[in-house]
């Protein structure tokens, strides 16, 4: 398993799979290790997927200080893997919470991103949230679903801040397009892949700028998919396409029928999208341009 050093001295881990270019992929949770992204359906057919642990999360170490698990905290951290990689530019996927963590490095370092790949991502980096609305919106759209009554029950206890561990069991299924033993599965080892005490950190005061985030959207050069399954409530898929007008050259794709975890929902779906947009953006080639003193990643685990 590869490591390298964060600029505090803390031990991060990544994991490799794939063949091709390297796309980076930042996880969310918040702080979730990335062994949740499974093989993102199939991507690494397509690409050498770079699957970050955040700190204090998977096979990365725990910070000395914990203050550093706010999110622009962590841009140093990424940074410092572009920099550990040899590579002159990143290309980055980042899924739900992942997603302000990647906003916020591409707004501290435009140059170092190719293109960013945004699955169901959060953008409160944006000034964007989700709320309590969207989320009725789309839990609307699974009403003919055998386990609807008692996951809406539970949303309710959610929404009204009394929730039990529980209800949020029970409200898993609303995250997924279908609500089958791989979707139940992956529902269940959220709790043992998260560092509760560092996602409560993440999104904590002065972690986001919203008009400077803005504005770096606004001027970033590089290409950016936002990518949302029709049945996601966090974003609904018209929430993403106000992010995806923030920037100048960013496209939306909607996958039907899926939900939070899309490459779960429809992996080739998920893929074709991905590895479309990727090729179209013009990073399937050799990389020569790009690559200074690369580590050599064929020979890295995962």
């Amino acid at each position: 398993m590869p490591t390298f050093t964060a600029p505090d001295g803390t031990e991060l881990a990544y994991h490799v799979t794939g063949e091709g270019e390297p796309l980076v992929c930042l996880p969310g949770g918040p702080m979730r290790a990335s062994a949740y992204l499974g093989d993102l359906g199939g991507l690494p057919g397509h690409r050498r997927l770079v699957m970050l642990d955040l700190r204090g999360t998977g096979d990365s170490a725990v910070p000395a200080d914990p203050a550093t698990y706010r999110c622009d905290r962590q841009v140093a951290d990424v940074e410092a893997l572009r920099d550990h990689l040899g590579l002159d530019r990143l290309d980055v996927l980042a899924h739900s919470a992942g997603g302000d963590l990647a906003l916020l490095y591409a707004a501290a370092h435009p140059r170092r991103v190719r293109t960013l790949t945004l699955v169901t991502a959060r953008a409160r980096a944006l000034g964007v949230d989700f709320t309590e609305e969207h989320r009725r919106e789309a839990a609307a759209l699974r009403v003919a679903e055998p386990w609807y009554g008692a996951a809406y029950d539970a949303y309710e206890a959610v929404w009204a801040g009394s929730a039990t561990d529980a209800d949020w069991d029970a409200v898993a299924p609303f995250f997924y397009g279908r609500w089958d033993a791989a979707a139940q599965a992956h529902a269940a080892s959220d709790l043992e892949q998260s560092n509760l005490e560092a996602g409560e950190l993440y999104a904590s005061a002065g972690a986001f700028d919203p008009g400077a985030a803005c504005a770096a959207a606004a001027a970033l050069d590089a290409r950016v998919l936002v990518l949302v399954g029709e049945l996601d409530g966090t974003p609904l898929p018209r929430v993403a396409a106000v992010v995806a007008g923030m920037f100048h050259r960013a496209e939306l794709a909607v996958l039907p029928g899926a939900g939070h975890f899309p490459w779960l929902d429809d992996p080739g779906g998920f893929t074709r999208i991905i590895a479309t947009f990727l090729d179209a953006a013009g990073t399937s080639g050799s990389g020569a341009d790009q690559v200074k003193s690369p580590v050599d990643l064929r020979t890295s685990g995962t």
